[in-house]
């Protein structure tokens, strides 16, 4: 994942260095460089999400739909489409996945008393409670993965990443509506 970049010749039909065009060589290779990166951190911040789904026995995507929960819910629960939304999953994998949950005693599941389609997700106490008890350890990991960054720089670049996110969710259309 953390490759270099490449100097030198290309075959792959790329520009030639120094020829004009509107997205430089130079940026195409720190474009390329950059999208590696967030692959890398993905892949770290996978691994982290297990670790802490090992402490409750479930599996990683289940971890995250309980932080999704943890988030979200503001006290009358939170429909599965709004989680399938934020965790850019189908909502059939959230309802088979919270119920599971709910089966080991994580999550409560409710149907709306406004439209019996929608299910309301919720966290129970015993989950509230290990997520605090989590708490200390992972401030001191944020602490240390984001040590470089002042609560400034940490907003800016967080909005910069939001951005880019929302930019690439138009560029996933444009590709697949082949433009």
């Amino acid at each position: 994942m953390g490759r270099e970049l490449r100097h030198g010749s290309d075959s792959s039909g790329r520009a030639k260095r120094g020829a004009p065009n509107e997205f430089g060589e130079k940026n195409q290779d720190v474009a390329r460089q950059f999208a590696w990166e967030i692959a890398a951190i993905n892949v770290h911040l996978q691994e982290i999400r297990y670790f802490w789904a090992k402490t409750l026995g479930i599996s990683g995507p289940q971890w995250l739909i309980l932080m999704a929960l943890a988030d979200l819910d503001q006290g009358e629960g939170v429909p599965v489409k709004v989680v399938s939304k934020m965790l850019h999953v189908d909502p059939s994998f959230v309802t088979t996945q919270s119920k599971m949950l709910e089966k080991k005693g994580f999550m409560r599941r409710k149907t709306s008393g406004e439209d019996a389609r929608i299910v309301q997700m919720s966290l129970t106490d015993k989950t509230y409670k290990h997520i605090a008890g989590l708490a200390s350890e992972q401030a001191a990991l944020n602490e240390f993965i984001f040590a470089e960054f002042s609560e400034r720089e940490l907003g800016e670049f967080t909005a910069k990443l939001a951005a880019l996110r929302n930019r690439l969710e138009k560029a996933s259309l444009k590709v697949a509506m082949g433009i």
